[in-house]
C-alpha cells in the first residue's frame, strides 16, 4: 500500500469520523481539522484517539492560514472536505453560517490549498476531495434519477450553499489546475448521526418514548446510502477518480420517510418490545418542511464503472446494526 497523509476536514462529524476511522486502519496518516460544533464530537474518534497516525487539530475551515501551515507541515497529499453545516431545518431558520461555512469555508480550503500544489515538487499524487449531497440537484418527480450530468437546482440554503462549494471547486480546477473531484451522495446513516437527522431522530424518539415526528405526509422518498460504503466510495474516488469529475455515490435504496420510521419501530419492537403498545403508535404527523423537496435518487453507474463502486448488501441489516448502535448507548446511558 502507498501510504498517503490525509487531512480530513469535519473529521470530528458523522461520515468524517467514520473516514478517518477507515483510512487510518488502512495505514494511512490523517490529519483532522474540525471546530467541533454542535455537529462533531470528538468522542467519534475515541477508537483511533492513541493512534500513532493520527492527530487532531481544533480549528476553523476558514483560518486560511491554519489550513496552509497544516498542509506544508505534514506534507499533505489528499485534502478530503467533509467540513459542513447540513441540517436543512438549520439552514432555513438561520442561512448565514451556512454561507460562512460552507462556501466561504470551501473557498479558504481552495485558497490554502492551490499556493501548497503549485509548490509541491511531485504534484501527481495531490487531490482535493470535495464532499457534497445529491441535494444540489433540487427534487425529483416520480421517475428518474440524479447523475454527474444533472442540473443544479437547489431549493433550500443549505443546498444552496453546497452547490456553491461545488462551483467553486469546479472553477479552481478549470481556471487553475488545481487536482479536485467531487463527490455527490445520497442520504446516509449509520452510527455516530447527529440526532438531528431522520433516522437517529426516530430511534431516540422511539428509545425515550417521545413522539416521533414525521413530515407532511411521510410520503418524501430518499435514496439511503451506509456511511461505510459511502467512505468505500470516497477512497475509490481518491484512489482511481479522474480529476476534475464528479462521482455519484448511492445504494439504489429509496424509502419514504413512514416506511423508515416503520421499519425502525418493527426493529426495536424485536430488540426491546415496550411494556404497552408498539413503538408505530409514537409517530405523530408534523406541519411539513418549508421547501421540503419531494424525492432524492441516485444513479451510480458511473462510479460503479470507473471506480469499482459496489453497494452494500443488506439495508435492513445496516438498519439493523444502526438501530442496535443507538440502543446499546443509551443502555449505557439510561443504566
Amino acid at each position: 500500500m502507498n501510504k498517503k497523509v490525509i487531512l480530513v476536514t469535519g473529521g470530528a462529524g458523522f461520515i468524517g469520523s467514520c473516514f478517518t476511522i477507515s483510512m487510518i486502519k488502512q495505514g494511512h496518516e490523517v490529519i483532522v481539522l474540525d471546530s467541533l460544533t454542535y455537529a462533531g464530537d470528538i468522542k467519534n474518534l475515541a477508537d483511533v484517539s492513541n493512534h500513532k497516525n493520527y492527530s487532531f487539530v481544533k480549528g476553523d475551515i476558514n483560518d486560511t492560514a491554519l489550513v496552509a501551515e497544516l498542509l506544508s507541515i505534514h506534507n499533505v497529499d489528499w485534502v478530503v472536505n467533509f467540513a459542513a453545516e447540513s441540517h436543512v431545518d438549520n439552514s432555513i431558520a438561520s442561512p448565514n453560517i451556512f454561507i460562512k461555512t460552507n462556501i466561504n469555508g470551501t473557498l479558504s480550503l481552495l485558497n490554502a490549498s492551490l499556493p501548497y500544489y503549485q509548490e509541491l515538487k511531485e504534484k501527481k499524487s495531490f487531490r482535493f476531495l470535495h464532499v457534497s449531497t445529491d441535494e444540489v440537484f433540487g427534487s425529483l418527480g416520480e421517475d428518474g434519477f440524479f447523475n454527474e450530468e444533472s442540473s443544479y437546482s437547489p431549493n433550500s440554503p443549505y443546498a444552496a450553499s453546497k452547490a456553491g462549494a461545488d462551483h467553486l471547486v469546479r472553477a479552481w480546477y478549470e481556471t487553475y489546475g488545481l487536482p479536485t473531484i467531487i463527490t455527490n451522495c445520497s442520504n446516509n446513516y449509520g452510527p455516530r448521526q447527529h440526532p438531528e437527522k431522520l433516522i437517529p431522530k426516530i430511534i431516540t424518539s422511539a428509545i425515550h418514548g417521545n413522539p416521533i415526528p414525521i413530515y407532511g405526509d411521510g410520503k418524501n422518498i430518499r435514496d439511503w446510502i451506509f456511511v461505510d460504503a459511502h467512505c468505500r466510495g470516497i477512497y475509490l474516488a481518491l484512489t482511481k477518480g479522474r480529476i476534475g469529475e464528479c462521482y455519484c455515490l448511492g445504494e439504489d435504496m429509496e424509502m419514504t420517510n413512514i416506511e423508515i420510521a416503520k421499519k425502525i419501530c418493527n426493529i426495536l419492537g424485536e430488540l426491546r418490545p415496550r411494556s404497552k403498545g408498539s413503538y408505530s403508535e409514537l409517530i405523530t404527523f408534523v406541519e411539513d418542511r418549508l421547501g421540503h423537496d419531494r424525492r432524492y435518487a441516485i444513479d451510480s453507474s458511473k462510479a460503479k464503472k470507473e471506480l469499482g463502486f459496489i453497494s452494500s448488501e443488506s439495508f435492513d441489516d445496516n438498519l439493523r446494526f444502526t438501530v442496535k448502535w443507538y440502543l446499546d448507548r443509551a443502555t449505557e446511558i439510561n443504566g
